[in-house]
């Protein structure tokens, strides 16, 4: 064998065949030497590959020995410094001696001569030829990437081993398996072995088309998006490995696994996902079992955050945040006392019922802060579907939890301040009674196993705090009231307001409306003019607003003097400049005693007012006329007080038969607003006694009370109410029944001060104490008797009523029989 001097190139990642015309890029320093080295002597160059692509300085050892000696066709030098060259492979060429290594590698080959074939073998190779250009031709029709004139002058050549190093050139194999037909030196070997590398080759490339015929078809069946998820469910059914969604179930297995639930949840997860495993993805119901398992895993199973039980801290946020409200207050602390000594309480349902403005939904928001719980609301005014409540069944299109489950998987928390915001607005209709289906939440014992429709699972609620605010009772139902505990708010009193006004929404607004940095001074009297004449209401809402509107209109004037006056004071004056005249009429007392006015007291949704009564006594039948849109109770009242008059005709010194002589007329005015309940019985018996009797009732004197037919005054509710209201109506004696005492410690005792209340068991004593006295000469000589106290409270009078009529009659007759005889 010819050996030779020559300069080395080494290539990564390509190996270069005799007969082959390759561009090469070269830029590492050593390799730029060989070149010019190879230019400046015969053009020749050895091409051997690297036995590792990433080395970039290589040793000896890491070139294989045998490579390709090629000639340089055109040589480029390019901007950056690399060097494009043009290689013309020639013969095979293995290394013997590596000559230097320095400046480039230098070494000495000996080139690798193909044996000539034998005449008797050539028939042999001819067949094998054959073989190996038709397998080439095959393999060039389902390889898109060769070109197809390549297979045609392929045919063409008849040398055995140019035709070898031709197609091995052409065909994507490994590079070890080209370097392994590089060093085979026996030509019939070459061919046979790349003639089972074709065949390799020709099976994947049939495997490839198999699956684009397969997706192609599926892709004239379905959209375009369809196709894409098939072929890569097909690719990925050959190769063997897992798709995305069984990564997606893994990761689903793998958060089951993790998460803490209870056993019953896990179970039922478990189960749900082998459901799920033999779905289809792309199916309807893989899509509902994976919303419910998402759904179930977000909950807080037993996720919940660390209670606070510093009462001291807790009182000092409940009081910055609300003046007043000491009950519910003392309730919150009472609660947090008890969770410090006890592990595990059942949460309280607290409901909060008072009239609007009165901070009932930011007491919430004060407890959950004070407790250090997550909050949560949910206003259920207007819903009537009870599955909002309960959640729908899987089974329905666009199944979800109800309000309770998706509002502990908004807090992420099992044991949140969970607020019920007007609970006495539920409905009812044809979907069921939401209240109802509230009964068990509501409930400390069943509420530890909470089933939802739409989990069917049992969910504890027991360590939920759960907070309900109503406007009224009545329109929540008697079971539903006896799973919470009531706590009523009544309306704050005039002084309350001016402290809330003054701490809380004047620095509030005045933030709100950018005037942090000018002095705004409103004084206590105009605070009082907004307070008396321009809101009605028994919280501080309206209040708030109307502040807001003042504070606007400061703004206003600020704004428009150039920010230079830096001063504003507001007085009774400046309110009504701002605010226009006046909108409500503080409600007085009458400003003399009248006859048939009698000062009643009643509870509206503005909080306690004056309920004047008026009587009037006609000539007629005994017709008794009721106006003022007064409901059904108050007209029994009515009926009742006149029953109780006409049993006590003797004692007020009537005529038993009076009424058959006269009408009565009973009215209360504002009539637009409508009025019922028992609770005016007394003052009704008042005005008529005094419409009777034409005797006055005092002005400074206010009432309530429900009668029975035999006298006697009956409890009332809203005693507080009722007295704030006749303090702010300046009256000075209020008379309640004996048995509401005990409803004076919810009373501020500087209203108790500054009122007479007096406590009465029967009628009697409420005339007395309402009737002015008549003078000694008033020719009604029983009433004189009666308000003095010489008769007995007791209702005797329809026996001497009878003697008296049977005796008239009797008087009448003899008086008929004498004229008839005359």
């Amino acid at each position: 064998m010819a050996t030779l001097k020559i300069p080395l190139l080494p290539l990564r990642e390509l190996i270069v065949f005799p007969h082959e015309v390759v561009p090469l890029f070269v830029g590492r320093e050593k390799s730029i030497n060989a070149l010019e080295e190879a230019m400046a002597a015969d053009r020749q160059i050895l091409l051997c590959a690297q036995k590792k692509a990433k080395v970039n300085d290589p040793k000896p050892e890491g070139i294989h020995e045998f490579g390709t000696i090629g000639t340089i066709v055109q040589l480029l030098r390019l901007p950056d410094g690399t060097v494009k060259v043009l290689v013309e492979g020639k013969t095979r060429a293995r290394i013997t001696e590596y000559l230097d290594t320095s400046k480039y590698f230098e070494v000495e080959a000996e080139i690798v001569e193909t044996p000539e074939i034998d005449p008797e073998q050539e028939p042999e190779f001819q067949a094998l030829m054959r073989s190996v250009q038709a397998t080439f031709e095959n393999y060039v029709k389902l390889n898109k990437r060769v070109p197809p004139e390549l297979a045609v002058s392929v045919q063409s050549i008849d040398n055995p081993s140019r035709l070898a190093d031709t197609i091995a050139a052409h065909v994507n194999f490994k590079l070890a398996a080209k370097q392994d037909l590089l060093e085979t030196e026996n030509v019939w070997t070459r061919l046979e072995t790349l003639y089972e590398l074709m065949q390799n080759e020709i099976e994947i490339l049939q495997v490839e088309k198999k699956i684009r015929t397969r997706v192609k078809k599926q892709m004239e069946k379905n959209q375009k998006e369809y196709y894409l998820n098939e072929q890569m469910q097909a690719i990925q059914k050959e190769l063997g490995s897992q798709d995305e969604f069984k990564n997606e179930l893994q990761e689903l297995e793998d958060k089951i696994r993790r998460k803490k639930m209870t056993k019953e949840a896990t179970e039922r997860l478990k189960k749900e996902l082998r459901k799920l495993k033999m779905m289809s993805p792309m199916s309807a119901e893989a899509t509902v079992v994976r919303n419910y398992i998402d759904t179930v895993l977000s909950l807080p199973w037993q996720e919940r955050t660390g209670d606070k039980l510093d009462i001291s801290d807790a009182e000092q946020i409940l009081d910055e945040d609300h003046y007043g409200l000491e009950k519910p207050k003392e309730r919150i602390v009472e609660y947090l006392a008890v969770q410090a000594l006890v592990k595990k309480i059942r949460g309280p349902i607290l409901c909060l019922v008072g009239p609007p403005g009165v901070g009932k939904t930011s007491l919430a928001k004060s407890v959950a802060r004070a407790t250090a719980r997550k909050f949560v609301r949910v206003s259920l005014g207007g819903v009537r579907d009870e599955a909002e409540i309960r959640g729908h069944r899987r089974t329905y299109i666009g199944a979800m939890p109800g309000k309770i489950i998706q509002g502990l998987r908004k807090a992420n928390s099992s044991n949140p301040v969970f607020l019920l915001d007007e609970i006495d607005k539920m409905s009812m209709d044809f979907r069921g009674d939401p209240s109802a289906a509230m009964l068990e939440v509501l409930d400390p014992e069943q509420n530890s196993a909470f089933v939802d429709h739409f989990l069917d699972l049992d969910y504890d609620l027991s360590d939920v705090l759960f907070l309900c605010t109503a406007n009224s009772l009545h329109s929540i139902p008697l079971p539903l009231q006896d799973r919470m505990e009531i706590i009523e708010l009544s309306g704050y009193t005039d002084e309350d307001k001016l402290k809330i006004a003054r701490q809380y929404l004047l620095p509030k607004q005045r933030e709100l409306n950018g005037l942090d940095e000018v002095e705004v001074n409103v004084s206590d009297a105009a605070i009082k003019e907004l307070i008396h004449h321009y809101t009605k209401e028994a919280g501080v809402r309206s209040l708030e607003r109307e502040i807001a509107s003042v504070l606007r209109k400061v703004a206003r004037d600020y704004v428009k003097d150039g920010k230079k006056k830096k001063s504003f004071k507001v007085d009774t004056k400046g309110v009504q400049k701002y605010l226009g005249p006046r909108k409500f009429r503080y409600q007085r007392g009458e400003e003399e005693d009248q006859i048939g006015m009698t000062n009643g007291l009643a509870v509206t949704i503005f909080g306690g007012d004056l309920l004047p009564a008026e009587v009037t006594i006609t000539p007629g039948k005994g017709k008794v006329t009721l106006t003022g849109k007064l409901g059904e109770v108050m007209q029994e009242s009515a009926r009742a007080a006149i029953t109780y008059v006409r049993s006590r005709c003797l004692t007020f010194g009537l005529d038993p038969d009076f009424y058959e002589y006269v009408d009565f007329h009973i009215h209360f005015p504002e009539g637009a607003v409508p009025k019922d309940g028992p609770s005016a019985g007394v003052t009704m018996v008042t005005s008529v006694v005094s419409a009777l009797l034409g005797v006055p009732v005092r002005k400074e004197v206010a009432m309530t009370g429900e009668i029975n037919l035999r006298g006697r005054v009956l409890p009332i509710g809203g005693l507080k109410e009722k007295i704030l209201a006749a303090y702010r109506s300046d009256m000075k004696i209020v008379v309640c029944p004996a048995d509401n005492e005990k409803d004076l410690h919810d009373v501020p005792k500087n209203v108790l001060k500054a009122l007479d209340i007096r406590f009465a068991h029967n009628v009697d004593e409420v005339l007395r104490w309402a009737l002015t006295t008549p003078p000694e000469e008033h020719p009604n000589k029983a009433l004189r008797r009666f308000l003095s106290g010489e008769v007995p409270g007791h209702p005797t009078d329809w026996v001497e009523a009878r003697e008296y009529v049977e005796e008239r009659d009797r008087k009448k007759k003899l008086e008929a029989e004498a004229n008839a005889i005359h």
